[in-house]
């Protein structure tokens, strides 16, 4: 009899765990996070499910940010796309514009009567993902921002004070001709030109890089950095290049390779860049705010976000977008952003997980690490708030290129926004009808 009781009890021990783990909510999850990132990404992902037993959220890495944004247009193309993708910045309305495919953020979590709050996010973080209307439409994860590096010792080197770092453009030319005279190799280089020279130098001076608003106005928007400030600033840097103090160091991230040897004075890149300096660079260095130009009207304004976003699909069941919503307010509690960001590099993407680091002592243990956050926790305009331009990432393909024969000195600065200018807004006005 009390062998019977045994298994009978078993019997509806492993009934009832069945039915409980019938009953969790599965969501998927698809992402670009690789190596320490990506390990990162799934002690999130662990941590929200041990402690939302009726919810298992599966994270899957689906290659580069390009690889996973087509692995999940086909996917829903297909009809299994995932519950949650992430996409990069320059997606974003390539994402939005994708009628009847997408599940508003700030709507979906309004649905399930559990509201994300566009206020709890960094001005330029939220702005940046939101509608017209000032709605989140997809959600803040992975933000960063671009900042200036400088190398202390090199200065020092070239009687210049390691404690005072340039501020405008005319300041960095002034300190890469000491650097130069002082046997260093190169004085100013940057990475990811297309986002730092012209999206992000854009915003930093309040200037439109795109008409409606960059976009956020309309799918008729076209490009406007062919405008006298933009047209300055290569020039600029194209005199810099040929006098040697400006120093090209190809597309995407590559130039950071010659600041973190030492062979570069100073640079501009992603505040994400920072821990690989901290890890490989044989010097001290600074980091601070970006350049401007003296004398341009509310400059310096705020820097644009790079980075990416969670996107959710649409027609999914109440249980699994209310499993979404909480998976997102987890994220985005203070001290699960708080790590995040003091972990990785990010920028915290939400005030309070900002408060928090700066309570913690975060930041004046680690000189410069608020300097991205300052830079963004700004209210933007509508010149500054950031980009909503379809093609986005092809448009850089051509700017890069074009900017390229610029600081080689095979064309002026003039003709090559002119050509920026006209086969970008070929590609605006091919996107605006195949969405029309």
């Amino acid at each position: 009899m009390r062998a019977s009781r045994l298994a009978l009890a078993s019997l509806l021990a492993l009934t009832f765990a069945g039915a409980s783990a019938q009953a969790a909510t599965e969501i998927q999850f698809w992402h670009s996070m690789e190596g320490p990132l990506g390990e990162r990404v799934n002690a999130l992902v662990e941590a929200f499910n041990k402690t939302h037993p009726d919810i298992q959220v599966h994270a899957v890495y689906k290659g580069s940010y390009g690889e996973s944004m087509n692995a999940g247009i086909a996917a829903y193309r297909a009809g299994n796309a995932p519950d949650i993708l992430q996409v990069f910045e320059v997606g974003t309305a390539t994402m939005m514009y994708a009628k009847g495919a997408i599940k508003p953020v700030q709507e979906m979590s309004e649905e399930v009567g559990d509201p994300i709050d566009p206020k709890a996010f960094l001005g330029a973080v939220a702005s940046y993902y939101s509608s017209q209307q000032g709605k989140l439409v997809s959600m803040p994860f992975n933000s960063s921002t671009v900042v200036f590096y400088y190398n202390k010792d090199a200065f020092k080197a070239a009687g210049l004070d390691p404690e005072q770092p340039p501020k405008t453009w005319e300041e960095v030319a002034q300190a890469a001709r000491k650097l130069k005279a002082a046997g260093q190799e190169c004085g100013y280089t940057t990475t990811w030109p297309s986002w730092v020279q012209l999206e992000t130098f854009s915003a930093w001076h309040d200037v439109p890089y795109a008409t409606e608003n960059n976009g956020f106005g309309g799918l008729n928007a076209r490009l406007a950095i062919d405008s006298p400030l933009h047209l300055r600033h290569l020039d600029n840097l194209a005199k810099m290049a040929k006098e040697g103090l400006f120093t090209y160091g190809g597309r995407g991230d590559a130039a950071g390779a010659l600041f973190i040897s030492g062979k570069c004075g100073m640079a501009t890149g992603s505040s994400g860049m920072r821990a690989n300096i901290a890890k490989n660079a044989k010097f001290a260095f600074g980091t601070s705010t970006l350049p401007y130009y003296a004398g341009v009207p509310n400059a310096p304004q705020n820097t644009i976000i790079g980075g990416a976003s969670l996107w959710v699909f649409a027609d999914r069941s109440p249980e699994i977008y209310r499993g979404v919503t909480q998976f997102f307010k987890y994220l985005a509690s203070p001290e699960v952003a708080a790590a995040w960001h003091q972990e990785t590099g990010y920028v915290p993407i939400t005030v309070a997980a900002y408060d928090l680091t700066r309570q913690q002592g975060y930041y004046e243990k680690n000189p410069g690490t608020e300097v991205a956050v300052k830079q963004l926790n700004v209210q933007t305009t509508d010149r500054s708030r950031g980009l909503r331009l379809g093609y986005l990432p092809q448009i850089r393909d051509i700017e890069d290129a074009e900017m390229e024969r610029i600081f080689n000195g095979q064309i002026s600065a003039q003709e090559g926004l002119k050509t920026i200018t006209a086969r970008g807004n070929e590609l605006l006005q091919k996107f605006e009808k195949s969405v029309k």
